[in-house]
C-alpha cells in the first residue's frame, strides 16, 4: 500500500497539535505559501503573548516540514485557479493565500486537507479533503 501524500492548509498547521493523526495524510506537506502566511502573524499580533505564540507556530512549521515551493508551474496554475474562482463568482484577490495554496496542490497533484473547505469552493481540479475542525460540535448554536 502506498502512503498518501497531501498538502495541509495553513489552518491545519495551526490546529495540528489538536488534530488526530487519523485525519492527516500519511505524508503531510505544506506549501511555501503557508510559511509566508504564517510569517505575517507575528508581525500583526496585538500583544507580546500573541506574537510569541504565532512565532512559535511559524518556527514549528519550519522545523516539521520541507515546504513545497510555489514555483513556475504553480504560478501558471494560479492563473487557472483565479479564473475558476472568477467563473464561480468569487474574487481570487480576497483569498490570495488560499488560491496560491490551491495552485500549489493542483500543480503537484496533491489533495488539499483543510478544516475550511468553503474557502476553496469553485476551484476546478482541486481535490479537497475536508477535515472536521476540532471545535466542531463543542459549541452550542
Amino acid at each position: 500500500m502506498t502512503a498518501v501524500r497531501g498538502l495541509i492548509d495553513t489552518n491545519m498547521v495551526i490546529l495540528l497539535p489538536r488534530l488526530p493523526s487519523s485525519m492527516l495524510p500519511d505524508e503531510p506537506q505544506i506549501s511555501a505559501v503557508t510559511l509566508a502566511e504564517l510569517s505575517v502573524g507575528p508581525l500583526l499580533a496585538g500583544s507580546d503573548r500573541q506574537r510569541a505564540l504565532r512565532l512559535a507556530e511559524l518556527q514549528q512549521a519550519e522545523v516539521d516540514f520541507d515546504a513545497v515551493p510555489f514555483d513556475a508551474v504553480a504560478a501558471r496554475t494560479f492563473g487557472q485557479v483565479a479564473a475558476s474562482l472568477r467563473r464561480a463568482g468569487r474574487k481570487a484577490s480576497a483569498r490570495t493565500y488560499d488560491a496560491m495554496i490551491a495552485a500549489t496542490a493542483i500543480a503537484n497533484e496533491l489533495p488539499l486537507y483543510t478544516c475550511n473547505p468553503g474557502d476553496f469552493v469553485g476551484i476546478d481540479g482541486l481535490e479537497i479533503v475536508a477535515v472536521p475542525h476540532p471545535d466542531e460540535g463543542s459549541q452550542s448554536g
